[in-house]
């Protein structure tokens, strides 16, 4: 059966691509396209402390909203501490043990409170005091606790179910999300921060049945891994969250289909390659991109793989953007004209995107991307977005003259730092021609090593095609002829 026309009104915008934040939108809408990769598989094991690492906009809090749902699903009990819970915790001591302490009695105190507060128990927290000074029994009190609610006579059907099934799980999974919010990179920052890591491990080390599962900005790890040895010990709960294209295309296909009210089984999809899949965006899609150049008549799905950075939230901002464009001229499918018409916008935003994520660690970010750009030698010569190491280190020494790059911490950038820190920010991207022909791209996410002063790994480097326009938008219509589109 043919679909029917889309209208593409801000409504239907949003119920067929989604909010850019998890937390914005509805449970049910996104449990309706929601995929699990082996990330989520991760992060939800029966391990007391889990962190979960990745850049903004790659799906961290929707991981945790469907995780929640399905602790409570299967008896165990999940909390969301949220950063207002926390914002009064451990910022005065210069004592980083004492730091630790205060993040331990403050968490052991929001815990039992919340607990409590599902429980349909309130102002009970005066019997949790006592525990605060040697580091507690906390699961054990919760428990003698929940023993004594369950048999009374007047308690809720609903919280007598859940008291039940915690008396017989005896979990309780803590989630901490939003850490980076007011994240400016400076050393109180940092230890605060890793006081938190080791005070979790301490807790659920103290509790038997008290987990920990914790989202961290990539930038924000990074620097509290670098910066303090006793992280080490956490190395191993690290979950670094990253997507396929594959993952991501079947997450757009599986929008499409429910904003249809059609059934759509992902399983059986994930074994398909991408050229088998691409029909299932004809209903919202131009089939091809009909222009000249490399992208002369390919199938649309590569179009928009080539363009994200492997993160969900940058497809849902391009498809907005060409949604849009396509309602202001009367359009029911989103075609070529739309997309190139948006290309600009899109990569403005990518720019701006990653200055906000990155400048409290590299105060002078934007002028290092904006100086990125191809010179006039390098576009005569075809060569102004692909380098290999040597060349990208001396267009970093050339942009360097012009004023030196200096981190947070006070540390002078050298060429091979501010390599590894664009690769890092995923501006630039390693690069390999397959035999195939095609091109295989490696984000940081995917090989950390490849920045490696030691080994060649046969890579080059290409910035990022996201942010190509933002760099010469005086050369767009060319970018079409220059930019090789990604391998399925």
């Amino acid at each position: 059966m043919q679909s029917p026309k889309i209208t593409f009104s801000e409504e239907n915008i949003q119920k067929l691509f989604g909010h850019e934040a998890a937390e914005d939108e509805s449970f049910e809408r996104l449990q309706s396209y929601y995929i699990k990769n082996k990330t989520h598989d991760k992060v939800v094991a029966d391990l007391p402390l889990r962190v979960l690492v990745g850049h903004k906009g790659i799906g961290k809090s929707a991981l945790f909203k469907i995780a929640m749902s399905e602790e409570e699903e299967n008896g165990r009990l999940p909390i969301l501490i949220k950063p207002d819970d926390i914002a009064d915790l451990a910022h005065d001591s210069s004592d980083f043990h004492l730091i630790i302490r205060e993040w331990k009695h403050g968490l052991i105190n929001i815990i039992a409170n919340k607990v409590l507060q599902c429980f349909g128990k309130n102002g009970e927290e005066s019997k949790f005091k006592k525990i605060v000074g040697y580091g507690g029994q906390l699961m054990s009190l919760l428990t003698e606790s929940a023993q004594k609610l369950v048999g009374e006579v007047d308690l809720d059907p609903a919280r007598k179910k859940l008291i039940g099934a915690f008396l017989s799980s005896r979990k309780i999974i803590i989630y901490i999300d939003d850490l980076d919010r007011g994240w400016q990179s400076k050393k109180a920052d940092i230890t605060r921060i890793s006081a938190l890591l080791n005070a979790v491990r301490d807790i659920s080390n103290e509790n038997a049945g008290i987990q920990f599962r914790i989202s961290l900005r990539s930038d924000v790890y990074f620097l509290v891994r670098t910066s303090d040895e006793s992280t080490d010990k956490i190395e191993g709960s690290v979950i670094w969250h990253s997507w396929t294209n594959h993952e991501i295309l079947l997450l757009l296909i599986k929008r499409i289909e429910s904003f249809f009210g059609r059934d759509c089984d992902i399983e059986r999809l994930k074994n398909l390659r991408q050229q088998q899949l691409s029909f299932y965006l004809d209903t919202v899609f131009e089939k091809r991109f009909s222009d000249v150049g490399k992208w002369s008549n390919a199938a649309m799905y590569r179009i928009l793989m080539s363009l994200i950075r492997k993160r969900p939230r940058d497809l849902v901002k391009l498809c907005t953007l060409a949604a849009r464009h396509a309602y202001d001229n009367n359009n029911n499918l989103i075609t070529t004209d739309d997309l190139k018409a948006i290309f600009e916008d899109y990569s403005h935003g990518r720019i701006q995107d990653t200055v906000n994520e990155f400048k409290s660690e590299l105060p002078q970010i934007e002028r290092l991307l904006l100086n990125m750009k191809p010179s006039s030698k390098e576009q005569r010569e075809g060569l102004g977005y692909m380098y290999d190491t040597s060349r990208l280190k001396q267009k970093l020494r050339n942009i360097s003259t012009r004023g030196q790059f200096v981190f947070q911490n006070g540390k002078q950038a050298s060429e091979t730092e501010l390599i590894q820190f664009l690769y890092k920010v995923n501006f630039i991207t390693a690069r390999k021609r397959l035999d195939s022909g095609e091109i295989d791209r490696k984000y940081f996410e995917e090989n950390r090593l490849l920045t490696s002063q030691v080994v060649n790994f046969g890579y080059d480097w290409e910035i990022h095609p996201a942010f190509r326009w933002a760099l010469l938008p005086e050369s767009a219509q060319e970018l079409f002829k220059q930019i090789d589109l990604s391998a399925d």
